[in-house]
């Protein structure tokens, strides 16, 4: 097998994710939002809001500013070129790829199973005859007009959810009912998916699993450009056994190339059209929810960095913060900030900042400038960095000079 170098393997990655070279300063449009999405293929919500909401900060970090209201759009009117399912996790994704997703759901803990029969066959007769007068509407608003019981249980996983809610989520997790966007409050809107759809066909297509698992597996390998098949399985949350032998089956065939990095065991998997850059010159702050850093071992693989999320970890135990960004710098994770948006005072709080070993003696001076360029799209006036982390005395020395 073609081997390559970590080096080139990390800059064949960049490339597919687009974030191997600078951005431009003007504002982005609405076409290059809708290109960076079908590059990507597929953007995380979730619904941490300590900064911005997480499907917004990848497209900021490959366009700089842009319209948020442009991506907006492409989910939430018609016809719609994103929609929301089960992905990596709730995420928006191109409708094409919906009926592929489908067949591979397979999350169940946010389904009604807990719910008696016959409340559950009632609740959902009366959610679908709800929905199909055709306003789209939240979970709140639908128990509202139902009726519907709100009392939450007293134990049970994550948010309790009411018997209304489960049935909901589970028809949701169906495919049978779809999001028509988000309020203000980030409530899902929800609405009959043939209605979501661009295309109602969608709706109704039943594909083959294992012709869906290697549409899935193709598309994951062309955002990622070359990856070892766990990674590319991560990337839609698809089984990693049968997503390598679906990988296999199209290197069988020419479609994609295999590889090895470094001389390494495990074989990777190459798409036919990543690209090789002589050099990366890109610079980013990555969500942690970003697609370059889904899945945790490649990222340690390539860039030499152990990254975990300390959201759930308990204040005390944090080591780098709640809400951390990893700064990629050219082809580097040079450093990673935890950061906060104070609305309040329209300020951009740098509440802790640390720099990586060996990184390069310019990361406080980029990411001075990065931060500035975040806060300005943010709305922001001010940027502020707290006294924590090895990189702080630098970069709040760089950023006075920004203010």
């Amino acid at each position: 097998m073609p081997n390559l170098t970590t080096a080139q393997a990390r800059r064949i990655v960049l490339a597919a994710q687009g974030l191997h070279r600078p951005r431009l300063r003007a504002p982005s449009s609405r076409r290059a939002v809708n290109s960076a999405v079908q590059r990507l293929q597929v953007l995380q919500i979730d619904s941490v809001n300590v900064l911005a909401r997480s499907h917004y900060l990848p497209l900021f970090s490959r366009l700089g500013s842009y319209d948020r209201k442009d991506l907006e759009d492409l989910y939430s009117t018609g016809p719609r070129t994103l929609v929301e399912y089960w992905a990596h996790e709730a995420s928006l994704v191109p409708p094409a790829l919906f009926p592929h997703l489908r067949v591979w759901q397979r999350r169940t803990w946010m389904g009604a199973a807990g719910v008696p029969d016959a409340l559950r066959q009632a609740l959902e007769a009366a959610i679908r005859e709800l929905l199909d007068e055709g306003t789209p509407l939240p979970a709140s608003e639908i128990q509202r007009l139902l009726g519907a019981d709100t009392t939450r249980p007293e134990d049970g996983w994550g948010w309790r959810w009411t018997a209304a809610k489960r049935v909901l989520e589970d028809l949701f997790a169906r495919g049978e009912v779809g999001s028509a966007g988000r309020t203000a409050q980030f409530e899902r809107l929800y609405a009959p998916i043939t209605q979501v759809l661009p295309d109602a066909s969608l709706a109704t297509a039943g594909p083959d699993r294992t012709d869906a698992l290697a549409v899935l597996a193709e598309r994951a390998l062309g955002a990622l450009g070359v990856a070892p098949a766990r990674s590319v399985a991560d990337y839609f949350r698809t089984p990693v056994r049968e997503t390598r032998a679906v990988l296999d089956g199209l290197a069988g065939a020419g479609v994609v190339e295999t590889v090895v990095v470094d001389g390494g065991t495990e074989p990777w998997y190459l798409h036919p059209a990543a690209a090789l850059p002589r050099q990366a010159r890109g610079r980013a702050l990555l969500s942690p929810f970003d697609s370059l850093v889904f899945e945790r071992d490649r990222l340690h693989r390539l860039f030499d960095v152990h990254y975990r999320i300390e959201i759930y970890t308990p204040a005390e135990r944090r080591i780098h913060g709640y809400y951390v960004l990893p700064f990629l710098l050219r082809d580097t994770i040079a450093a990673r900030v935890d950061l906060k948006a104070d609305r309040t005072t329209k300020r951009l709080l740098v509440r802790a900042s640390h720099v990586e070993p060996g990184a390069p003696g310019d990361t406080a001076a980029e990411l001075a400038d990065e931060l500035r360029l975040l806060a300005q799209w943010l709305g922001l006036v001010e940027v502020v960095v707290e006294d924590r982390g090895n990189l702080a005395p630098s970069l709040a020395a760089q950023v006075g000079t920004l203010l």
